[in-house]
C-alpha cells in the first residue's frame, strides 16, 4: 500500500481490498500449475522409459513453459484485470467527491484519495468510516442517521448539513464553518448476494457563499424596485397583480403585509372606466406592446390618484392575452405659470375619461379622431384601440340600417348646424342592445385636431327600451285580462242559466226518452264552457282561490303519479329533484296542482321525439334572489319550483307572447291558448313570479318563485271556531276544501229565501230549482229592490242569496245596509269573479258563505242547506 504525500500527488484509492484479494488468486494458481510438474517428476522419475509418463510430463512441462513465457512478453498476465475495471477504478479514484463504499454493517471496502484528502486520512489505517467521523456533530449524525435508514429500507437520498469546523486538517477551503452534502447510493457487489452502500461526500461551502451573495443582491434588487420613485405591477394573464412595489402600495394605502399574489386584480386599482383603456391595450400573437396611459386609480379609502401608466403587454403565440408589466408614474399638479398648460391638459384628461357618457371625435369622414374611456369600454365587441389608430369610421358601431342618418347627422356637423336629433340605433351584432347616439358639431377647432368636425355623445339604452316593452307588454296584459274577465263575467251569467235549465228538464226527463241523451250533451258543453270560463279568470286574476299552507314536496310527490300518467305512451321521462326542508307557502292547492300539469304537458307537446321534464325545488335566500337579475323579483326568501325540458325550445320572437290569452303554437283544434295564461294568472294572483328561458333546440325551463309563508303562532287561548293564520295546515287545508259529505236533507223545509241577481234568466232559474226544493223564493233586480221586499216582509227572510256585481247597489253594499237592521241574516255571495274581490270591502266581522258562478242546481241546494244549517 502506497502512502499518500501531499495532496494532489497521488489519485489512487486509499484503501482497495477487492483488488488486493484477485492478484493473490492468481499468483496462487500459477505456483499450483509449477507444484504439480515438480510432483509428477519426483514420483515417476523412475519410470521415464514409459510413454505415459513421458507424455504426461511433457505437457506440464509445456504448460508451464507456455505461462512463464506467455508472462513475460505480457499475452498472460500474472495479476490480470479487465479494461472495463480498470477504467472503473481510475474514474473513483480520480473523482472529485470523497468517495466510501461499505458493507451494509459498516465494514469500509474502498475508499478514493479524495475522501483521504477531506478526512484527513494519509494511509488505509487511517481511514474512518462516517459514523466515527459525523457522529460527533449533532447536525451530520442526524443526517447520516437518515440516509442509513433509507439505504436498509432500499431508497437512495442526501443531505446537507453545516458543520462549524472542517472534517479533515488538509482541506482547502479554510478552518471556519463547513456545508457538506452527503449522498448514499445502492450498488451490487461482485457476487450479487448482497448490496454495498456507496457514500459520496461534498464540500459545498463555495456554492453555498454563492448562493447566499446571490440572494444578498437579490434582496438589494428588490430593495431598490421598492423604494423606487415610481410604482410598479406585474399582472398574469386574467390581470391578477402577483407584484407591486413598496412605493406603489404606499401610494394606494395598500398594506404590504396583507397582500397575497394574485389576491387582487388590475381592475381593483384602477378607478371609473379606466379599465377599458387598460383592456384596449393589445399587442399582435407573439409580440409585445406597449401605451402610455393616463388615468386615476383607487385608493384603499376610495379616493382617486392620478397617474400616468406606462402599460407593456405581451401576447402569446396563439393570440390569447399574456403577462404585463406595468410603471405607474404620479401627475403631480406643478406650481408656476408655465405649467397651467400641462395642468389644464392633465385636468381635461381625468374628467375626459372619468365621464358615464361615451364621446368620441370624428373628422368630416367619421373617421375617429379620439375615444374615451366608457367608450372603449361600451363598445370593446367592436372596436379596439389598433382599429381607432389604424383612422377606423364611427359608423361600425352603428347597426347598418341606421348608418345613413348617421351620415346625414355627420353633414349637419360639418355644416355646423344645431339641434341635431339623435340617432336610436341597435348594435350592428346584437339586437338586444340599442343605443342613442347625439352628434354635435365642433364650432371652434383647436390647432391640436383642425380636422375634427364632430363630438358623437353615446348612450346604452338597453335598459330604458326594456321598460318600454315591459311597459307595453304589461298595459296590454292588462287591458287582454280587463276584458277577458268582463267576458268571462257576462259568460258565467249565461252558463249558470244553461246548467239550471238542463238540471231542470233532467229532473222531469228519464234515460230512456230520447231527448234525455241532449240533455246530458247540452250539461257536459256547458261544463267544458265553464272550464275555459275559469282558465279566463285565472289569466284576468279574478277566479276563486282558496290559499292555504303547503309543502310544495308533498304536493309535488303526490301530483308525480298523476303525471307519469298524462305522460305514459311517449318516450318522455319524468325526474323530480326535491329539495331539503323546503319552506311552507300559502296558495291555492288546486290551482297550483293545474300550474305544474300545465307546465308539464306543454313540455310533452315540445318533445315529439322523447326527453327528460325535470321538476326542482329549492329555498332561495335573497341574495339568490338578486343574483338571477330578473326584471321585478324582489329580493326575498323564496321557494323556487323549476320545470325544465329538453325539446324544441321556444324562438325569441314569440317568447314575449307565450302568456298571451288565446296565443298558442299548437295545430287548429289541439290548443286553446289559455294553458300558459291560466299558469301567469295563478302565480302572480298567488303573490308569485314566474319568468322563462328557453334556447331553441336545446330546451326551455319555467321558474316559478313563490314567497315563503312565515307561520305566526296563534295565540293561547283563540276565540271559539275561528282558525288563527299560522294555525295547522291540515285544519285549513281541510276547511277549505270542498267537503266530502253533504247534508242528507236538501229540502227547505219551509225556509224564506230571497235571491237578488240581475240577470233575469239566472234569476228565474234559481228560483225555479229552489222552489223545487220546498223553499219559499222572493226574487229581486237590484240591491234597492232587496232592501223594498226586506221591509215589505218585515225581515220574515231565512237567507239571502245575492250577485256580488249589480247596477245601482251591489251585493257588499246590500249586504252591509241589511246588517245594519238584521246582524244576524244569513248571506251567500254568489259572483263568477274571485272572492278576494269583494271580501276585502267587507266588514272584518260579517258571515257570509260564497257560491262561484257557474253552478249547478245541487251545487246551489247545498250551499244553501249549509248556511242555514250552520250556526251564528
Amino acid at each position: 500500500m502506497k502512502r499518500l504525500q501531499q495532496a494532489g500527488e497521488y489519485e489512487g484509492p486509499l484503501l482497495d481490498r477487492g483488488a488486493r484479494s484477485g492478484a493473490a488468486f492468481r499468483i496462487i494458481l500459477l505456483a499450483l500449475v509449477l507444484v504439480c510438474a515438480a510432483v509428477a517428476f519426483v514420483f515417476f522419475k523412475d519410470q521415464l522409459e514409459n510413454e505415459v509418463v513421458l507424455g504426461v510430463l511433457g505437457v506440464l512441462a509445456m504448460t508451464g513453459i507456455f505461462f512463464l513465457v506467455s508472462a513475460v512478453i505480457g499475452f498472460v498476465e500474472v495479476m490480470p484485470q479487465s479494461r472495463s475495471d480498470s477504467l472503473a477504478r481510475n474514474f473513483l479514484a480520480n473523482l472529485p467527491e470523497g468517495t466510501l463504499i461499505t458493507e451494509a454493517d459498516g465494514r469500509v471496502i474502498y475508499a478514493n484519495a479524495a475522501y483521504g484528502r477531506m478526512t484527513g486520512a494519509t494511509k488505509a489505517t487511517e481511514v474512518q468510516a462516517l459514523e466515527t467521523l459525523l457522529s460527533r456533530y449533532r447536525e451530520s449524525s442526524e443526517a447520516l442517521y437518515r440516509l442509513t435508514n433509507g439505504l436498509r429500507e432500499g431508497r437512495e437520498g442526501y443531505e446537507e448539513f453545516r458543520l462549524l469546523k472542517p472534517l479533515g486538517v488538509h482541506t482547502g477551503n479554510g478552518s471556519g464553518a463547513h456545508w457538506y452534502r452527503l449522498k448514499a447510493r445502492l450498488v451490487p457487489s461482485e457476487t450479487g448476494a448482497r448490496k454495498l452502500h456507496v457514500w459520496q461526500i461534498t464540500d459545498i461551502t463555495s456554492e453555498r457563499d454563492d448562493q447566499e451573495r446571490f440572494f444578498k443582491e437579490l434582496q438589494h434588487a428588490i430593495d431598490y424596485l421598492d423604494h423606487a420613485p415610481a410604482g410598479f405591477f406585474s399582472a398574469g394573464r386574467k390581470g391578477e397583480i402577483y407584484y407591486l412595489n413598496a412605493t406603489l402600495a404606499e401610494w394606494l394605502g395598500i398594506d404590504l403585509t396583507q397582500f397575497a399574489p394574485g389576491s387582487m386584480t388590475i381592475a381593483d386599482l384602477v378607478a371609473g372606466e379606466g379599465m377599458a383603456l387598460v383592456n384596449s391595450v393589445q399587442a399582435e400573437p407573439g409580440l409585445s406592446k406597449t401605451e402610455t396611459l393616463d388615468l386615476d386609480l383607487r385608493k384603499t379609502n376610495g379616493q382617486s390618484f392620478p397617474v400616468h401608466l406606462v402599460h407593456r403587454v405581451r401576447s402569446a403565440r396563439d393570440g390569447a392575452p399574456g403577462e404585463s408589466r406595468s410603471i405607474v408614474l404620479a401627475r403631480q399638479e406643478g406650481r408656476g405659470s408655465d405649467q397651467s398648460a400641462s395642468i389644464a391638459s392633465m385636468r381635461f384628461t381625468r374628467f375626459f375619461n372619468n365621464t358615464p357618457m361615451a364621446i368620441a371625435s370624428v373628422d368630416g369622414e367619421g373617421r375617429i379622431l379620439r375615444t374615451n374611456a366608457p367608450f372603449m369600454k361600451l363598445f370593446s365587441d367592436i372596436v379596439g384601440r389598433d382599429y381607432v389608430d389604424r383612422g377606423g369610421k364611427l359608423e361600425a358601431v352603428i347597426h347598418e340600417s341606421e348608418r345613413e342618418q348617421f351620415r346625414q347627422a355627420l353633414a349637419a356637423a360639418k355644416d355646423r348646424q344645431v339641434d341635431i336629433a339623435p340617432i336610436d340605433s341597435r348594435h350592428p351584432e346584437n339586437d338586444a342592445r340599442h343605443f342613442r347616439f347625439y352628434v354635435n358639431a365642433v364650432i371652434d377647432q383647436s390647432d391640436e385636431a383642425p380636422e375634427e368636425a364632430a363630438i358623437v355623445y353615446a348612450v346604452d339604452v338597453t335598459d330604458q327600451k326594456a321598460l318600454e316593452t315591459q311597459m307595453a307588454q304589461t298595459q296590454k296584459m292588462n287591458a287582454v285580462g280587463t276584458l277577458a274577465g268582463g267576458i268571462a263575467h257576462d259568460f258565467n251569467n249565461v252558463l249558470t242559466a244553461i246548467l239550471l235549465s238542463s238540471d231542470h228538464l233532467l229532473l222531469q226527463a228519464r234515460p230512456s226518452d230520447a231527448s234525455f241523451a241532449d240533455l246530458m250533451e247540452i250539461k257536459r258543453n256547458a261544463n267544458r264552457a265553464a272550464v275555459l270560463v275559469r282558465q279566463l279568470l285565472a289569466f284576468s286574476r279574478k277566479q276563486t282561490m282558496r290559499p292555504t299552507v303547503l309543502n310544495l314536496t308533498d304536493v309535488i310527490g303526490d301530483l308525480r303519479m298523476l303525471v307519469d300518467r298524462l305522460i305514459s305512451g311517449t318516450n318522455v321521462k319524468l325526474k323530480v329533484e326535491y329539495g331539503r326542508d323546503l319552506w311552507p307557502v300559502k296558495t291555492d292547492l288546486s290551482q297550483f296542482e293545474q300550474v305544474l300539469i300545465n307546465l308539464c304537458v306543454n313540455a310533452r307537446d315540445a318533445m315529439p321525439d322523447g326527453g327528460t321534464i325535470t321538476i326542482t325545488t329549492r329555498n332561495v335566500s335573497p341574495p339568490e334572489t338578486a343574483a338571477f337579475h330578473y326584471r321585478g323579483l324582489p329580493e326575498e326568501e323564496m321557494v323556487l319550483v323549476e320545470v325544465a325540458d329538453t325539446g324544441t325550445g321556444i324562438a325569441p320572437e314569440i317568447m314575449d307572447k307565450i302568456f298571451e290569452p288565446f296565443f298558442t303554437t299548437k295545430e287548429v283544434g289541439k290548443g286553446t291558448g289559455l294553458g300558459l295564461a291560466m299558469v301567469y294568472g295563478i302565480i302572480k294572483q298567488s303573490g308569485g313570479y314566474i319568468y322563462p328561458e328557453s334556447e331553441v333546440g336545446r330546451g326551455t325551463v319555467f321558474r316559478i318563485f313563490l314567497p315563503r309563508h312565515v307561520v305566526e303562532l296563534a295565540p293561547s287561548a283563540a276565540p271559539t271556531g275561528a282558525v288563527s293564520e299560522g294555525g295547522d295546515a291540515a285544519q285549513t287545508a281541510q276547511a277549505a276544501a270542498p267537503q266530502a259529505s253533504e247534508p242528507d236533507d236538501l229540502t227547505g223545509k219551509s225556509a224564506v229565501v230571497l235571491l237578488v241577481e240581475d240577470e233575469e234568466a239566472v234569476r228565474r232559474g234559481g228560483k225555479r230549482m229552489l222552489e223545487t226544493r220546498g223553499y219559499t223564493v222572493h226574487e229581486a233586480g237590484s240591491g234597492v229592490e232587496a232592501l223594498d221586499i226586506m221591509d215589505e216582509l218585515g225581515g220574515a227572510v231565512d237567507i239571502v242569496v245575492s250577485d256580488v256585481v249589480m247596477p245601482e247597489m251591489d251585493g257588499p253594499t246590500l249586504l252591509g245596509e241589511l246588517r245594519k237592521k238584521y246582524p244576524d241574516l244569513k248571506f251567500i255571495f254568489v259572483s263568477g269573479y274571485a272572492e278576494d274581490a269583494f271580501a276585502r270591502n267587507l266588514p272584518a266581522d260579517a258571515k257570509f258563505g260564497f257560491l262561484p258562478k257557474p253552478f249547478s242546481l245541487k251545487q246551489l241546494a247545498v250551499a244553501v242547506r249549509e248556511m242555514l244549517d250552520s250556526s251564528n
